[in-house]
């Protein structure tokens, strides 16, 4: 008798685990400072439209994908082409899958080093200059950015090991909960700061001035990155949905939540800024260098600090689990491993590159690959090659080679659900999203 496959119990099972697939680093350290650099609200309202237009439709054919097959990225095209090539899309998904974990765990490293500072109460006294030596000291550092990354693969690993219903949503359905509330609470002291309206300003009104062909690609590139697609993660967690979920709520919801904790975010953090007279536009550095001094200069700055790293780890491990189970998954369904040796296997080879991209801030600085570091060069070759290629060829399989009929039967729950927009849904998928991945593509590659 076969194995009864594992796969999500609840509906907000479904909703916390995919919502926090797509709710990461992008969406608290990213987002603020792309919003920042490109006019605030002017750039949240065309990202918000290709959320819309695009993600959510590429996120529901994902879905479609993952859930019709009931496999993994590999497995999945197999069985819905069997005897083709198309195979090779589940390939590039787990290999993208296994380079982003790799330098994603570096950054990941460095929050769970910031959640460590701030409850030390570290960044007391310390002058922007201070903070500025404090993590160049850290980062490029050949020990404790490798302990660091060491404990969060550890941990990602073992939520990812207890399998999906007792790992991946138990431990979901806990830590999205605790990112809302963190955010919420970080925002409510955000806007009781005094000049925190020129940061809610800088927000929520627009200036249509700002928006230029750069901004409009940038969007459009935020959009399609923050949602996880293109990498195999939505496929994985689409064959865990049971067959009597809704699957266009599913994506309308993930894209919601996944935007919604980007603008609160953005609220949390640009209120801040402006009271405290800094650079909305400040870079990366936003996050490391300029709101550790915010903090320390507002009252019970101390517990907002820690809150504020807390809520970086938690979407950073909510993130990394997702990534962790498409090679699992792999490893589980197609070379018969335990979820156990598969777990072992998986993080073990992960953190051998991870190790090398952490370095690479370090005593591995001056090693270049195509004149790139280990971490630059992952870094670059999944998010502006393998990431648009990966969804390209997502939405032309659901577009032009699976038959319309088993989209429709899919997406409607095999007829018992009504699709109002199907003709919509379709007519995106064929023409619109594979000139938008195009775009995002082109303008990685620097093209356009």
């Amino acid at each position: 008798m076969e194995k009864k496959r594992d796969g999500f119990a609840s509906k907000f099972g479904v909703i916390a685990a995919a919502a926090g697939s797509a709710i990461g680093l992008g969406n608290i350290w990213r987002f603020p400072y792309v919003a920042g650099e490109n006019g605030g609200a002017a750039f949240i309202l065309v990202y918000l439209f290709f959320v819309v237009a695009i993600g959510v439709p590429v996120m529901l054919s994902e879905f479609t994908i993952g859930r019709r097959a009931m496999a993994n990225p590999i497995g999945a095209f197999s069985r819905l082409k069997p005897g083709s090539k198309w195979y090779l899309v589940g390939v590039m998904g787990v290999v993208v899958a296994f380079m982003i974990l790799a330098f994603y765990s570096t950054v990941a490293s460095w929050t769970m080093h910031y959640t460590y500072l701030a409850i030390a109460n570290a960044f007391e006294g310390k002058s922007i200059k201070d903070l500025n030596n404090m993590f160049e000291a850290f980062h490029t550092s050949a020990v404790m950015p490798l302990f660091w990354q060491v404990v969060f693969m550890v941990l990602t690993a073992a939520i990812v090991l207890a399998g999906i219903e007792k790992g991946i949503e138990k431990y979901t359905k806990i830590l999205m909960p605790l990112l809302f509330v963190i955010i919420i609470v970080l925002d409510i002291r955000a806007i009781t700061l005094k000049g925190a309206s020129e940061g809610l300003a800088f927000l929520f009104h627009p200036d249509f001035s700002k928006i230029t062909s750069a901004t409009i690609l940038e969007a459009l590139g935020q959009a399609f990155f923050s949602l996880s697609i293109g990498m195999g993660v939505l496929i994985t967690y689409g064959s865990y949905i049971q067959k009597d979920n809704n699957l266009s709520n599913v994506a309308f919801e993930v894209s919601f939540f996944d935007t919604l904790i980007a603008v609160l975010a953005g609220i949390a953090i640009f209120p801040a800024v402006f009271a405290f007279h800094i650079e909305p536009s400040a870079g990366p550095g936003l996050v490391f260098l300029t709101l550790p001094s915010i903090f320390q200069s507002m009252p019970g700055g101390y517990f907002f600090a820690i809150l504020f790293f807390l809520l970086l780890l938690v979407a950073a491990l909510t993130s990394s689990i997702s990534v962790l189970e498409v090679v699992v998954a792999y490893f589980v369904e197609e070379k018969n491993m335990s979820r156990k040796k598969a777990t072992y296997i998986a993080t073990a080879s992960i953190m051998v590159l991870g190790v090398l991209a952490t370095l690479s801030f370090g005593p591995l600085n001056d090693v270049k690959i195509f004149s790139k570091t280990v971490f630059d060069l992952l870094d670059y070759a999944s998010a502006n090659i393998m990431l648009p290629l990966g969804g390209l060829f997502i939405v032309i399989f659901i577009g032009w080679i699976m038959p319309r009929k088993e989209v429709t039967e899919e997406i409607s729950n095999g007829g018992n659900l009504k699709i109002r927009l199907f003709g919509l849904y379709y007519f995106i998928i064929r023409f619109i999203a594979p000139l938008a991945i195009g775009l995002i593509f082109l303008n990685g590659l620097g093209i356009l």
